[in-house]
Order: C-alpha cells, then sequence, then structure tokens
C-alpha cells in the first residue's frame, strides 16, 4: 500500500477549534418530540429504532430534505455529519456510521435535493432545482449543520463529504469553515483540467436542447462512462466504483442510485468548480482548520490520485497547516465501499479521533 501523508505546520493548535455551537441559522427550529407531526416546518421523524431514525429538515426555501441519523448507544462523544454524493443517497452510509457509532460519534447524512428521498411531490430524481442548484444545494449543507449545533449542544462536529459532496465541502470551507472541527473529503479533486471549459459550454447546449430538467446521455457518457473506461474490460458500467464486485452490484440494484441527473444540475456543478481553489477562495478558509484528504490511487474522479495530489499542494502553498493525504494503492472511487472498507473506516476514525481531542484541550 502507498501511503501519502502531509503535515505543513511542526506542531498544532492547542486551543480549540471549535466554535460555539449554540446558535442556529435564521429559520432554523429545533427538532420536536418524535411524536410531532410536521404541521409547522419543523423537523418530522418518519421511521425510528433503538438508535437509528430519519426526519424531515427543511430547507430554506421549503424543500423537504430527508435526514438519516443514527445515534451510539451511550451519549455521544461528537457528530459527523455526511454529504454524499452525486447519483447515490445518504442511506448508503450505513455500515460506516455503524462503526461510528461503535467509536462514540453521532452520524447524520442528508439526501441531498433531488436525491434519494428528497424529491418534491412531482419532481424527478436528479434533478437539484431549475436555478442554483448548488448553491441551494450548499446552503442545504449549511443549515442542516446548524440545527445539529444547537441539537447537541458543544459538542464537536466533524463533516465528510464524498465525491460531490467533498467538493461542496471545499466551498463550505470557504463560506462557513465554523460549520466543522475538522473536514474530511473523500472521492475528491483539485482544479478542473482545461477540457472542462468544453464540458461547461456541452452542458449548456444540451440544456438548450433537451431543458433544464432534461436528462442527456451525452453528459452522462462524457462523466460516468468516461470513467469506466479505464477498467476494461468491463463488468458492468459502473466498475469504477470499487473493486468489491458485491458493492457494485448492490450500487446498480439500488433505485434511488446511478440515475442520470439533469442538465441543469450539471450546468450548477461544472460552474461551481472553477471557483473552489481560486486564491481568494483558499485565503478564507482558516490557516489552522483540519482538513483530510482520502481517495483511491485509480479513483477516476481524482485524475489517478493526480489531481488530488494538486489539491494538496494548493491547501499546502494557502499555508493551511493541518492537512493530511491519504491514497489507497489501487482503491477506486469509493473507498468506504472498497474490498478494504475496514481499513479505510478506521483510518477515518482515527482521525476524527484526533480532531476530537484536538478540540478539546
Amino acid at each position: 500500500m502507498r501511503e501519502m501523508a502531509y503535515d505543513t505546520g511542526s506542531s498544532r493548535p492547542k486551543r480549540s477549534l471549535c466554535p460555539s455551537h449554540s446558535a442556529a441559522a435564521p429559520g432554523v427550529r429545533g427538532v420536536r418530540d418524535e411524536s410531532t407531526a410536521l404541521c409547522d416546518g419543523a423537523p418530522r421523524i418518519i421511521m425510528a429504532s433503538s438508535n437509528q431514525s430519519t426526519f424531515s429538515f427543511p430547507s430554506d426555501d421549503g424543500t423537504a430534505l430527508w435526514v438519516h441519523r443514527w445515534l451510539p448507544d451511550g451519549p455521544p462523544k461528537a457528530i459527523v455529519q455526511i454529504v454524499h454524493g452525486m447519483a447515490e443517497h445518504g442511506g448508503r452510509y450505513g455500515g460506516l456510521a455503524e462503526a461510528l457509532c461503535a467509536a462514540g460519534y453521532g452520524t447524520y447524512a442528508h439526501d441531498q435535493r433531488g436525491h434519494g428521498r428528497s424529491v418534491s411531490e412531482g419532481e424527478e430524481l436528479g434533478h437539484m432545482a431549475d436555478s442554483a442548484g448548488w448553491d441551494r444545494g450548499v446552503s442545504d449543507i449549511h443549515l442542516l449543520n446548524r440545527h445539529l449545533a444547537q441539537e447537541h449542544g458543544e459538542l464537536p462536529l466533524l463533516l465528510l463529504g464524498h465525491s460531490m459532496g467533498s467538493l461542496m465541502l471545499q466551498q463550505v470551507l470557504a463560506q462557513h469553515p465554523e460549520d466543522g472541527c475538522g473536514f474530511a473529503l473523500s472521492g475528491t479533486s483539485g482544479s478542473p483540467p482545461a477540457i472542462a471549459t468544453a464540458g461547461r459550454l456541452v452542458a449548456r447546449i444540451e440544456r438548450a436542447r433537451l431543458g433544464k430538467r432534461g436528462k442527456s446521455g451525452l453528459l452522462n457518457a462524457l462523466s460516468f462512462g468516461d470513467f469506466n473506461k479505464a477498467f476494461r474490460p468491463t463488468r458492468t458500467d459502473f466498475d469504477w466504483l470499487s473493486r468489491d464486485e458485491a458493492e457494485v452490484d448492490a450500487y446498480i440494484a439500488d433505485p434511488l442510485c446511478g440515475v442520470q441527473v439533469s442538465t441543469q444540475c450539471w450546468v450548477d456543478l461544472l460552474d461551481a468548480l472553477p471557483k473552489l481553489t481560486t486564491r481568494a477562495n483558499l485565503a478564507r478558509i482558516p490557516k489552522q482548520k483540519p482538513i483530510f484528504l482520502m481517495s483511491g490511487s485509480r479513483d477516476p474522479v481524482g485524475d489517478m490520485g493526480k489531481s488530488v495530489t494538486q489539491l494538496m499542494d494548493a491547501y499546502r502553498n494557502a499555508w493551511l497547516t493541518d492537512v493530511e493525504m491519504k491514497l489507497y494503492e489501487d482503491g477506486r472511487h469509493e473507498m468506504l465501499h472498497e474490498t478494504n472498507r475496514a481499513e479505510v473506516t478506521e483510518r477515518l476514525i482515527a482521525w476524527f479521533d484526533r480532531i476530537v481531542e484536538q478540540a478539546r484541550e
């Protein structure tokens, strides 16, 4: 296994990295008792078991976000907020959540708008919004985060984003760095290549041809289809996700996974990417904010590790002092669903433990 780890600072800060979590964002209401119905916009419990439940959380534009919650048997020592990627949903992180609960962490993962069960009546999977879907998605993350901060008082909050979710967290890092004591980015990437400019043009042409809510086979082929080429001969269209065939088959069998997203979703995503690693954006990130980059060395989203390394260098050049990177040899896009996911999970929890301990000093 090849490990790449960087720590650009000789010592880590001893002060608390967590801001006060007592204030909620405007318009965010606290969670009601589990028997409360959604009659005034407050979160509503949908399903509950001993330590797993789901509830509906209202975003600022009225979109109902489906939130998965896993809590340990005893009081949690910290809270982890998970942000999933494109064409999947928060429920896929149940295995990770169980491991986090065993380690003492409460875990939340919402289905992003247009994904999973966060789809408005009459809408189709894969469409986030007619306009500003990316920014609305980033706002959803922040609003839920402020609700969790209010719900769990002074407990440390950590964020984990995968793929598109990790890219959104790159924006949260600059806009709302106070949302977390630490940010873990899985299956992420750095500045888009020059060819991405052509992709933005193609996305606009496809939007003009098919409409904002239309689904483009061309855009899907240029993204997901292209990702799979490196693994020919392929068994499925999603071999690029993981070496674990059972995990790939489970993804394909899940009706909430693998759907094509709308042309507007692609336009919003491709427009957002160039801004994430600009000098101005990176300058807004607190220099001592802990960041953990984790990816497979054969993840096409991260350009087989090259783009992840480029992101690491960008953070280092911005004088961020607590950044680590882990590339897993031969791992593909979904390291948390890979053949060595137990090792990946253990490493992630160890990083969380370090940040929580540091936050309490």
